[in-house]
C-alpha cells in the first residue's frame, strides 16, 4: 500500500536531504504525510480483510453467512491489534494479538521512512540546524501521518463495529497515536536524515547504551522464543491431542494455526516473564513461575500445551533466576568489544544503563501481552508486569554492569600488555 504515496521518493532526494539536480517541485508536507498514514494503516487492514474471508470459507465452506461476515472478523482483528478490544457474547476480550500489531508496526515504519525521504527537502538544511535554527519538519510530518492513520481506524470502527462487538474507538485511537509516536516518528527522523543530525548531539555513552539495550532485548526475545518452542516440543503430543479433541477439519486446523501464529509474540512475552522469575497467570488465582505452578481448568488451545505440569516444579527450574544477568553480561561484553572504551566509569555506565533500558523495553512488551480472553477466571491472563519490571531492570542492569566492567578491565589490560611488550 506504500504505492499510494507519490512515486519514487528516494530518486528525488540525495542522502541527508539535499535535492538532486533536475528534481521536480516538492509535494506539500501535509499531503505526503497524510497519504503515508493512510497507506500504513490500509496495507495490514486489507490483508486482515482477505484473511478473514479466507477463514470464513475454510471453516464452513461458505455455508453460513456472507463474505462480509469474514471481512468483519478480519477488521475486528485488526482493531484488536490496536487495543480496541471487543465484546463476545457480552464478555469483554481485551487481549491484543501482538502478531498483527507487529505487522502494523512494520508497515508503519516502511511508510514513514518513505515519507521521511520525501519531506527531507522541507525545512532548514543540516548547516542551519547546526546553527540553531528550529526544524519542525519531523513533528509536523508525524502529526499528519498520525492523522491519516487515525482516520482509517475511526472509519473501520464505524463500518465494522456493531452493538454486539462494541470495539472501543478511544482505545484504538490511543493505541494508533502511540504507535505513530513510537514507530512513525523515529522512522520519519531516519528517512529524513534528521536522526543522524540529532544523534550527533547526544553523549556517546548514551548512544552506546541504547545500542546495548537493543541487542540485549533482541537476545532475550530470541531466548524466550527458544524456550517456548522447547516447551511445545516436549509436549507436542498434548498439542496434537487438543487438536484431535476439537474434532477440527483441515480448514479449521489452518485457522487455529493462524490464530496461534498471531498470538505467538504474546506467548514469547509470557515465556520471557517465566524465565525472569515472576511468571504469569492463566486465569484468576493461578500462577506459572519457576518456583510454583498453580493451574485450574484451561480452554482447549494448542499453545497452552507449553505450560508446565501443575504442582511443585523441578529443583533445577529455580536456577533460571541466574539466566537473565548471565545473558546481559555476555551481550554487553560482546557489544562493548565492538565499541570499546578504556574508561572504567563509562564502561560501567554503558552496561548498567543499557541493561536497565532493555528491562524497561521488555516490561512494556509484557504489559501489552496480557488481557482478558474470556469470561470468569479467564479475565486475568497476563504476565505479572509489575514484578517483571523489577526483576528485569535489576537482573539486566546488574548483569550489564558486570559485563561492562569486565570487558573494560580486559581491554585496559590488553592495552597495557601491548605497551609493555
Amino acid at each position: 500500500m506504500t504505492s499510494l504515496l507519490p512515486g519514487s521518493f528516494a530518486s528525488r532526494t540525495a542522502p541527508g536531504g539535499a535535492a538532486r539536480s533536475g528534481a521536480p517541485h516538492r509535494w506539500p508536507l501535509a499531503l505526503l504525510s497524510f497519504l503515508g498514514g493512510l497507506a500504513a494503516a490500509l496495507g495490514p487492514l486489507l490483508v486482515c480483510l482477505a484473511l478473514g474471508v479466507t477463514g470464513w470459507f475454510l471453516t464452513d465452506a461458505g455455508a453460513h453467512g456472507v463474505p462480509s461476515d469474514g471481512m468483519r472478523v478480519g477488521a475486528l482483528s485488526w482493531l484488536m491489534a490496536h487495543g480496541s478490544g471487543v465484546q463476545v457474547d457480552g464478555v469483554a476480550v481485551t487481549a491484543v494479538p501482538l502478531g498483527i500489531t507487529l505487522v502494523a508496526g512494520w508497515a508503519l515504519w516502511r511508510a514513514a521512512r518513505r515519507v521521511g525521504e520525501a519531506v527531507s527537502q522541507h525545512g532548514p538544511d543540516a548547516d542551519a540546524i547546526s546553527d540553531g535554527e528550529r526544524d519542525w519538519t519531523v513533528p509536523l510530518a508525524g502529526a499528519f501521518l498520525a492523522l491519516g492513520y487515525v482516520v482509517v481506524v475511526v472509519l473501520t470502527v464505524a463500518v465494522a463495529g456493531t452493538a454486539q462487538s462494541a470495539p472501543s474507538t478511544t482505545g484504538a485511537v490511543a493505541w494508533s497515536v502511540g504507535l505513530c509516536l513510537l514507530v512513525g516518528l523515529p522512522a520519519l527522523a531516519v528517512g529524513s536524515g534528521r536522526a543522524a543530525i540529532w544523534s550527533s548531539y547526544l553523549p556517546p555513552a548514551l548512544v552506546a547504551a541504547a545500542g546495548i539495550a537493543r541487542r540485549l532485548l533482541v537476545a532475550w526475545l530470541v531466548l524466550s522464543t527458544l524456550a517456548l518452542l522447547g516447551a511445545l516440543l516436549v509436549d507436542v503430543g498434548t498439542a496434537a491431542n487438543v487438536m484431535s479433541q476439537l474434532h477440527t477439519g483441515a480448514g479449521d486446523v489452518v485457522v487455529v494455526t493462524a490464530v496461534s501464529l498471531v498470538l505467538a509474540p504474546n506467548a514469547v512475552a509470557f515465556a520471557g516473564s517465566y524465565l525472569l522469575g515472576p511468571g504469569f497467570t492463566v486465569g484468576a488465582g493461578t500462577l506459572v513461575a519457576p518456583s510454583a505452578v498453580v493451574l485450574g481448568p484451561l480452554p482447549m488451545f494448542p499453545l497452552l500445551a507449553a505450560l508446565p505440569d501443575n504442582g511443585t516444579p523441578p529443583v533445577w527450574t529455580t536456577a533460571l533466576v541466574a539466566l537473565p544477568p548471565v545473558v546481559a553480561a555476555v551481550v554487553v561484553a560482546r557489544a562493548m568489544r565492538r565499541t570499546p572504551t578504556l574508561r572504567l566509569d563509562e564502561g560501567a555506565l554503558r552496561g548498567c544503563v543499557g541493561g536497565a533500558l532493555a528491562g524497561v523495553g521488555f516490561t512494556v512488551l509484557a504489559a501489552l501481552a496480557g488481557g482478558a480472553v474470556g469470561p470468569g477466571r479467564m479475565r486475568d491472563v497476563s504476565p505479572l508486569a509489575g514484578e517483571v519490571m523489577v526483576h528485569s531492570i535489576v537482573s539486566f542492569g546488574l548483569g550489564g554492569l558486570v559485563g561492562g566492567v569486565a570487558v573494560t578491565l580486559w581491554q585496559r589490560r590488553a592495552l597495557r600488555d601491548a605497551d609493555t611488550g
